[in-house]
């Protein structure tokens, strides 16, 4: 069995549609665009340039010019600038803003769409899925701009009132990855405008002409009022403009989404500063089926989190752990699924898997499975480059792997699900905790005891721990993030917004005498 392909359009007509996209945001094929922004303005970018490609066609469809150092200094001094009068805004007014901003994504939902699909390569579905996802998230800032409460504690001293209060940080660095090129990034900026914080952003590399855009509808919005300025942008490469960044001890806060070796990277250097973190890193997601699930509802959780987004997601399933009474039934059902899966241009609404990002992410599905061969794996279906087509496409695959294989710890970012059998439930949770990530895990079962045994202090030990959903597709009300190697932050969701503010705590006296507290006396005359 192979995988479904669906032709390309002929290569005029897919130029026409290449650039009817980019003129909805004012850009022209093979034009060359500013990658940087400060104080509410577009500046020059005076550094490299660097090409934006079209994965699904390798093409070039623009050029971006990125910041020098002094250009990049200019976009962090505009921050600071703005900051101190943004700060001052009383935070439902930030939130009125947040609200502008989420009805300006609204209005241009399709266009973004269909710019990421185009640049990034997730089909137009999940594309559409990413806009909305920064549209609740606004939704969800403008109500936090009303609940950033402190709160008030008994003083052992008498006529004394005992308070904690929380203020704006400064300005936040946000560094972004390109599968979720305006999501992510967005769960950062809306929590951290209402909070009274100014933004630098770079966003991936791979994903430039989407985060200009972006900073082209954060312009419209803010300038002319209040919040101008509160957005800067440097598109530019890791080595040079994200070590800046991280660097920077005029940026408080570093919000980081990426692999565990950059977030590494990332944490060393902000730790050597005394700044803070939000890491949200690499997954090497696992999905249990035990022999008592139901197969129908655990297959389709499957399929979507193996080959959404080509395999590209940090929630992404990875590994597929069954119990052997239903193991050979799900790998067959499987691989029947996975012939079903329409490969193709992602602008094709038939499409369900577009290519992989680049040439990089390419190779490295073609060394990971190399890898895992070596190791002893054994390929149940896919595992093939489509080099008859132009851009980055490879069929979705399933190997069947052991436990043992080193591979199978690491975090390949491509279709690639590793399948085990495992005994029990036990078992199967020692399984899904034996790898250094700690991202996202699901278990498929109706037995009450298993799941809330997968629940318990003994259960998964990721950040986030489901039943009978899937581990990819998660919703702004919860907390999202990870253990271990996958950094530990939480973004979005809960009291997440207390990482991007400083506590104050606050001791009134209201008396007339000094009393000391633990009862410590020290008397002393005039």
């Amino acid at each position: 069995m192979v995988a479904t392909r669906i032709d390309t359009a002929s290569s005029t007509a897919r130029a026409d549609t290449v650039a009817d996209i980019l003129s909805a945001f004012g850009f022209e094929p093979g034009a060359t665009v500013s990658g940087v922004a400060a104080g509410g303005r577009f500046l020059r970018g005076e550094g490299e340039v660097i090409e934006s490609l079209d994965p699904t066609s390798g093409k070039t469809l623009a050029r971006v010019r990125t910041p020098s150092p002094a250009e990049y200094d200019e976009a962090v001094v505009a921050a600071q600038r703005a900051f101190s009068a943004w700060r001052q805004v009383p935070a439902p007014r930030r939130g009125e803003i947040v609200r502008r901003l989420g009805d300006t994504f609204r209005a241009r939902k399709e266009d973004l769409a269909r710019l990421i699909s185009l640049e990034n390569g997730k089909i137009l579905s999940e594309a559409r899925g990413e806009v909305q996802e920064v549209i609740d998230m606004c939704d969800f800032a403008v109500g936090l701009s009303r609940q950033l409460y402190g709160r008030e504690m008994q003083s052992e001293r008498p006529s004394h009132r005992l308070l904690e209060q929380w203020h704006p940080l400064g300005v936040v660095g946000i560094i972004s990855a390109f599968n979720f090129p305006v999501a992510v990034p967005g769960w950062g900026w809306a929590i951290a405008l209402v909070c009274g914080e100014d933004i630098v952003w770079k966003p991936s590399e791979l994903t430039r002409l989407v985060s200009i855009a972006a900073q082209e509808l954060f312009h419209a919005v803010t300038n002319g009022t209040e919040a101008e300025g509160v957005f800067g942008l440097v598109v530019g490469p890791g080595p040079s403009i994200g070590e800046m960044l991280v660097g920077d001890t005029r940026i408080p806060l570093i919000q980081a989404t990426g692999s565990c070796r950059m977030g590494q990277r990332v944490a060393e250097a902000v730790g050597k500063r005394t700044g803070r973190a939000i890491l949200e890193l690499g997954g090497n997601n696992a999905v249990v089926v035990l022999d008592d699930a139901d197969l129908d509802l655990a297959l389709r959780a499957v399929v979507f989190g193996a080959v959404g987004t080509a395999g590209q997601r940090c929630t992404s399933t990875r590994r597929l752990i069954l119990q052997r009474g239903i193991a050979s039934t799900v790998v067959e059902r499987l691989a029947r699924a996975y012939a079903s899966v329409a490969i193709g241009d992602p602008l094709d609404e038939r499409t369900l898997m577009g290519p992989l990002i680049s040439q990089r992410a390419l190779d490295g599905f073609r060394q990971g499975l190399d890898e895992i061969q070596r190791q002893g794996g054994q390929v149940v279906f896919g595992g093939r480059v489509l080099d008859d087509r132009p851009g980055y496409f490879v069929e979705p695959t399933v190997v069947r792997s052991s436990l043992s294989m080193a591979v199978c710890s690491e975090e390949i970012f491509a279709p690639i699900l590793h399948v085990f059998e495992v005994d029990s439930v036990d078992d199967a949770i020692a399984a899904n905790n034996a790898v250094p990530q700690g991202l996202s895990s699901s278990l498929f079962t109706t037995n009450l005891q298993s799941a809330e045994w997968w629940l318990s202090a003994v259960g998964s030990d990721c950040g986030i721990a489901n039943v009978n959903v899937g581990t990819s597709g998660a919703e702004i009300g919860g907390a999202f993030g990870g253990e271990k190697a996958t950094g530990g932050g939480r973004q979005a969701g809960s009291d997440a917004w207390k990482a991007y503010m400083r506590r104050q705590t606050c001791t009134i006296n209201y008396g007339t005498d000094l009393p000391l507290a633990q009862g410590v006396r020290f008397d002393v005359r005039d």
